[in-house]
């Protein structure tokens, strides 16, 4: 493993040569001031945050790529054998016998359809009910904002109080008076992953709501008043206002909640542990590398999940992107 860093480092290095050195020779020919104390101060500062991408961003991503084709097994590390696709038709038999696999994909994507637009309209909405001058606004701004800063794992303990079986639950307490008799909701198969979408979007549609808020901030206002002198309605303005301003905000919004709600594992691990009806791809590929020492199977499932996510993704660009 030393060897193969040390090449992948040395390939690196040479790219980076390479790139300085196309930088004098461009400066050159166009007879401008090249200034080589600059310049390696330049680079210098550079080096601490190409070091640290280096060890933990990109050394990962190749090893990653490369334990996706072997057989790794975390116990036996000087046991790697090339292994070609074997692991991916491992996966696609799992997808095809219906087995984890096939629910990890069920649920992540139920969980994907479901909190990308709910987190989204909450954070629009908190968004536009906050872009107001209006006293006691900034209150709302920081209890809106709260759940985003509070740890993942501290807010599903506190949904698990709310949502706990016993008639002492939060949840369970208000239907007893009712006379609903107490419920176990997490052990649902059909609605266990709709209270994850829940707390998910609950606890990240503050984030949301503050780069909707930054956009908002930048639209400016004669526009409303004139559409206002105009005749122009609450809804006409923001259909033809708010949301034409909101266009390149809301790209950035939707890539990274979709990318965000695709990795999601912290939740079902923590509120249901691993089971069929909540388990995700993010937490499969957890399980099948850190609790079976599989990392090569884990591996070729994390390379399917990137390019899956990855097109999705470049998709959303060109559907969503501004017209010329």
């Amino acid at each position: 493993m030393i060897g193969s860093t040390l090449a992948i480092l040395g390939v690196l290095v040479a790219i980076f040569a390479a790139v300085a050195v196309k930088d004098v020779l461009v400066s050159r020919r166009k007879q401008m001031r090249y200034n080589l104390k600059n310049c390696l101060v330049s680079y210098g500062m550079m080096m601490p945050a190409v070091v640290l991408t280096f060890i933990f961003v990109l050394l990962p991503i190749i090893y990653s790529l490369g334990y996706a084709f072997t057989n790794f097994y975390l116990l036996k590390p000087n046991d790697i054998d090339f292994n070609g696709v074997d692991n991916f038709k491992q996966i696609f038999e799992s997808i095809r016998s219906k087995g984890d696999m096939y629910h990890a994909i069920c649920n992540t994507s139920v969980f994907v359809v479901c909190v990308v637009p709910l987190q989204i309209g909450l954070a629009l909405g908190l968004a536009l009910f906050v872009n107001r001058q209006k006293a006691g606004v900034g209150i709302f701004k920081v209890c809106y904002f709260a759940p985003v800063v509070i740890s993942l794992t501290i807010t599903a303990y506190l949904w698990l109080q709310i949502l706990s079986p016993s008639e002492y639950g939060l949840l369970n307490s208000f239907l007893k008076l009712f006379g609903v008799a107490p419920k176990d909701f997490l052990r649902d198969p059909d609605r266990a992953m709709l209270w994850i979408v829940v707390l998910s979007a609950w606890q990240g549609c503050g984030y949301q709501m503050l780069i909707f808020l930054s956009g908002l901030t930048n639209i400016r206002k004669e526009l409303y008043e004139a559409a206002a002198l105009d005749g122009a309605n609450v809804w006409q303005q923001f259909l033809h206002i708010t949301c034409p301003g909101l266009r390149s905000t809301f790209l950035f919004v939707v890539i990274t909640v979709f990318v965000g709600a695709c990795r999601v594992m912290i939740q079902p691990m923590l509120m249901t542990g691993y089971q069929s009806h909540t388990v995700t791809l993010s937490y499969y590929m957890y399980v099948q590398g850190y609790s079976y020492r599989w990392v090569g199977y884990s591996s070729a499932v994390a390379l399917l999940m990137t390019i899956v996510i990855g097109s999705i993704t470049l998709l959303q660009r060109r559907l969503l992107r501004e017209k010329d």
